[in-house]
């Protein structure tokens, strides 16, 4: 068989590359993995011994995938390949040499878990408090270190403040443990097999004469150990080919370092560079919008992607009054595109920057009739932390509700252990035929746990007392204000932000939206109470998963998002400080890798792509009135058609034409500045009364000064009289929504 009669010229030359450095920059939907499986058996072919070639993926599927098609190729001597994951493989080369290192081959691989456990023991140990220093936050820190290929001593030279000595304490007594339990963590995978190389001897000449040819796949991905162990073993015979997508570089998170395929050709002057640039997946007016988005990234190899599919249907930017609106239309029009192109409704993904934001999606597909599934993460109210925030709501206005309480009679940990549970338990059971309740008797805590300690017997009348005085305040303050309240008070915001790991900030983003979703409920039912929203949230989060196994929308993470394409794509929430993703000004490196997650969600697309943003969002509890995303405005005009929601009905698409004064983005230096449509297509100016003459004079697009904050300039007015708003997007901190009867804004 002549394999590189199947691929095309560039494939093919790729392909056929055989020793030496190369580099296939291998954009989006360009048969990447057909290029890594061809090259392979190209090998072979080439009487490459299969066990000389080691291939590095970074799923197992992946690995899986790559050997299936390999060895219907080439056959049965596929089987000899080394290809898999980079922990898989070096702990494959560890069983085999750790003995050199002072382990046992028998040695076991602690999960997230396991290594959580020994972190909360040593901190046990050495009295340092759980409450001060949170124990994940410690374990992430160390793991954060060692992807760095920091030692604990010179960890603990660098720590400065508190946290950190702290740290450096836990990590130098952690890494013991794990040697005296004969236990290695995930990141020693990485970090223990460059130690074996560094030890001298003839290890790593052994493995270099192993491995012969070396094939890395998603190269833009790896981390520092990653890309030392790859180094190493190819410094030899320097047979290395990575392919990979700098543009797709968007797990720096993770510890995924872009410089590692930016730096390729200065690592490697003699490398062979090849550009993958024809498309296979998208129409020509996406791949266009991917491409004039990521045009705009400095930091970035050249080149341009093309396609022989249709020019297909212009990208449409939508529009929507707020986040549940946004979810109504998305849910519209995946009604209309099902009837209009005869697809089903797995042909359909909704991806969102931020796994809180599926709540409003998940919503309005719900009441639409729409089965969805969720992919790398579980439905919004079924989280774990909406659930125990959700559990003691249910506890104020239900306390006979055994389950709720006790999911969350110990959370946040107070030390109210299984034992004194079980006491009050038994103490309830006892007093049949009339038994009282679980909470009835953990009211009586002084009588029933006479023996116990004072530690426990605090704890709980803590706990009651907690439960009674929310209890109380249910008549006199307002749903939202009360669970505002009380998640303040049980201090979770809290704990996970001093955790700072992504997972942690991920469920402090989900317990605002939820604080959102109640405002929500507030503002828009006079007469809502917290029974009335845990009714709603009730029916519209059944039990039971319906999706399973059914034709579903999928919906998931921008992150989740990488590798998989959909005929129909929507992208939500395209705002400022939500996609992209930010909290105060963003460095360059930031806003270019938040770019290339945009790129990466447009090249998931097919044959039609939607981009929806909001005049209005509930972030954090409150409502707020969000700018366009500038990455709006870096897609040429001419590949878009622009709708815009009055809440319940759409205007007409109108194809390459923006609004009389569109989101722009322009660049002012080293600084970025918006303006924003001062009224969409049809609208009227709304009618601002207040008694400051200068407020008279303001208008969408005006430059202002303020005391604080300095020049700005309006992007968005909202409401009247005393209780009109204005969005300023100011030179020194960005956009503010200011209450204009307090402003004092002066008009330039």
């Amino acid at each position: 068989m002549n394999l590189l009669e199947q691929l095309n010229p560039v494939q093919r030359k790729a392909t056929a590359e055989k020793d030496g450095p190369v580099m296939i920059i291998a954009g989006a939907g360009s048969g990447k993995t057909r290029v890594l499986t061809y090259r392979v058996a190209y090998l072979i072919q080439q009487s490459v011994q299969p066990y000389e070639i080691l291939a590095l993926t970074f799923t197992n599927k992946a690995a899986k995938e790559m050997k299936s098609r390999i060895e219907k190729l080439v056959g049965v001597q596929a089987t000899n390949i080394w290809a898999g994951t980079f922990h898989s493989i070096f702990a494959r080369i560890l069983r085999r040499e750790c003995e050199a290192l002072g382990y046992d081959r028998s040695f076991t691989i602690y999960d997230t878990e396991d290594q959580l456990n020994v972190v909360k023991a040593i901190m046990a140990s050495q009295n340092i408090s759980a409450q001060q220093f949170n124990p994940r936050a410690v374990h992430s820190r160390i793991s954060g270190a060692k992807n760095q290929l920091v030692s604990p001593e010179q960890y603990d030279a660098m720590a400065k403040d508190p946290f950190s000595q702290k740290t450096a304490e836990v990590y130098a007594e952690y890494q013991k443990k794990l040697f005296a339990n004969n236990a290695m963590d995930f990141d020693d995978l990485l970090l223990k097999p460059i130690e074996l190389f560094q030890r001298g001897g003839n290890t790593l000449e052994k493995y270099q004469h192993r491995f012969r040819y070396l094939l890395v796949d998603e190269y833009q991905d790896t981390n520092r150990a990653q890309y030392m162990l790859i180094n190493m073993l190819a410094r030899k015979f320097r047979n290395l080919c990575v392919v990979g997508d700098d543009a797709q570089s968007i797990y720096s998170f993770r510890g995924a370092d872009i410089r590692n395929i930016l730096d390729f050709e200065r690592d490697y002057p003699d490398c062979k560079v090849f550009r993958l640039e024809q498309n296979y997946r998208s129409t020509k007016k996406i791949l266009a919008a991917a491409d004039s988005v990521i045009k705009n990234n400095k930091r970035q190899i050249h080149k341009t992607l093309w396609t022989d599919n249709a020019a297909g249907d212009p990208v449409v930017v939508v529009e929507a009054e707020d986040d549940k609106d946004e979810g109504v239309c998305i849910a519209s029009h995946i009604k209309e595109e099902c009837a209009k192109r005869k697809l089903d409704l797995k042909d359909f993904c909704v991806l969102y920057r931020t796994n809180a934001q599926s709540r409003s999606i998940e919503d309005a597909l719900r009441r639409g009739g729409i089965s969805y599934v969720i992919v790398g993460g579980v439905e919004f109210y079924k989280r774990k932390e909406i659930k125990d925030v959700l559990a003691y709501l249910r506890v104020i206005v239900n306390p006979k509700d055994e389950e709720s309480l006790l999911r969350i009679i110990n959370y946040p940990p107070r030390g109210i252990g299984e034992a004194t549970i079980e006491r009050v338990r038994t103490f309830a059971e006892q007093l049949k035929p009339d038994p009282i309740t679980f909470f009835e008797a953990l009211q009586r805590t002084l009588q029933i746990l006479r023996t116990s300690s004072e530690r426990a017997k605090n704890a709980l009348s803590q706990f009651i007392s907690l439960i009674e005085k929310y209890k109380g305040l249910r008549t006199q303050m307002s749903a939202s204000e009360l669970a505002r309240a009380l998640v303040d008070e049980l201090g979770i915001l809290r704990r996970y932000k001093e955790e700072a790991t992504p997972e942690a900030m991920s469920r402090w983003e989900n317990i605002q939206e939820l604080l959102s979703a109640i405002s929500e409920h507030t503002a828009n039912n006079p007469d809502a109470t917290l029974e009335s929203f845990l009714g709603e949230v009730a029916l519209v989060s059944p039990a039971d998963d319906e999706t399973e196994g059914k034709n579903s929308v999928t919906l998931m993470t921008l992150h989740a998002a990488k590798g998989l394409e959909f005929p129909v794509v929507f992208i939500a929430g395209l705002e400022e400080g939500l996609f992209p993703l930010y909290q105060a000004a963003p460095d360059m490196a930031e806003m270019e890798e938040e770019r290339r997650l945009f790129y990466v969600g447009i090249t998931r697309s097919m044959t039609q792509l939607f981009l929806s943003h909001t005049r209005m969002r509930y972030r954090f509890g409150e409502l707020t009135y969000p700018v366009a995303s500038r990455f709006l405005s870096e897609i040429d005009e001419k590949l878009l058609s622009f709708e815009r929601s009055r809440g319940t009905t759409m205007t007409v698409r109108r194809e390459g034409v923006r609004r009389e004064r569109p989101p722009r983005f322009i660049a002012k230096g080293t600084l970025n500045d918006f303006t924003r449509a001062e009224n969409s297509i049809g609208d009227e100016s709304p009618a601002y009364e207040d008694e400051s003459q200068e407020v008279n004079h303001l208008h969408v697009g005006a430059h202002v000064e303020h005391e604080s904050f300095g020049r700005g300039k309006v992007l968005q007015m909202v409401g009247k009289g005393e209780s009109a708003k204005a969005v300023v997007l100011f030179d020194s901190v960005g956009p503010k929504n200011l209450m204009l009867k307090y402003a004092r804004l002066r008009v330039l």
